[in-house]
């Protein structure tokens, strides 16, 4: 079972603890969403799930597919099957989608597919998320609208297949239909061998990708549990009523 097992976690940035305690765990096949108020630690426990040096695990453990992650390098966690979409990607002048997409997919496996067979995926994968093909020329993120920042992390999970995907706020700054064609991508890629951990301030993305599991974020732990109808409730009466002293 790839079960994403995070127990008592705690994390501390620039001396100030973040994560007190959290504790969730993430089965395969399933979506979870991540859903608490700015300043939880939401943000953080993606980037202490992938390794940030930033961001200094104080306490607690993370076990996926029998591993102790917090022992690997962030590309050894990647290779495990983790994978990072972020809120805020960044741009990466003179190195192009194609060529970054290609580099990281053969990373992963045995033998270097053939770059006719490359650009074939990418042709398939870009018409899934409504891009030109030409996108893969450009430079990673350069001159990317929000929308298509946000695209381009689906169509890197849709390349590299990861087991065990992290999305952090991938629908903020998101009109209605780019977030139709994101949560389009996300759906895509749902599957019995594959788990989502979904980090959302609101409810909206919720109404297209549907979680299995909602579970509340407040000063640093997991405060409530339910199903999809949690996210509904806090849409209506916030977050004010799970706060914990």
């Amino acid at each position: 079972m790839k079960t994403l097992d995070i127990h008592d976690l705690r994390v501390k940035v620039e001396g100030k603890e973040i994560l007190s305690g959290l504790s969730l765990r993430v089965s395969q096949g399933e979506v979870h969403a991540i859903m608490g108020p700015n300043g939880s630690g939401k943000s953080t426990l993606a980037a202490a799930l992938m390794g940030h040096p930033k961001y200094q695990v104080t306490g607690g453990s993370i076990r996926y597919k029998g591993h102790n992650v917090l022992s690997l390098k962030p590309d050894e966690r990647s290779k495990l099957g983790l994978f990072l979409s972020f809120q805020y990607p960044q741009e990466v002048a003179g190195v192009s989608m194609g060529n970054f997409l290609r580099t990281a997919m053969n990373a992963r496996r045995r033998e270097s597919m053939p770059v006719p067979e490359f650009f074939e995926l990418m042709k398939q994968k870009t018409s899934a998320m409504g891009m030109n093909e030409d996108f893969i020329t450009r430079g990673i993120n350069e001159g990317f609208s929000g929308g298509e920042k946000k695209r381009a992390e689906i169509l890197q999970l849709m390349v590299l297949q990861p087991s065990m995907c992290i999305l952090d706020e991938t629908d903020s700054g998101l009109d209605i239909d780019a977030l139709r064609i994101v949560a389009k991508g996300v759906n895509a890629m749902r599957s019995p061998d594959r788990g989502f951990l979904i980090i959302t301030h609101y409810q909206r993305l919720l109404d297209y990708v549907k979680p299995d599991v909602v579970q509340v974020l407040v000063g640093g732990r997991i405060v409530k549990r339910g199903g999809p109808d949690l996210a509904v409730q806090l849409e209506k009466s916030g977050y004010e009523p799970t706060r914990v002293s």
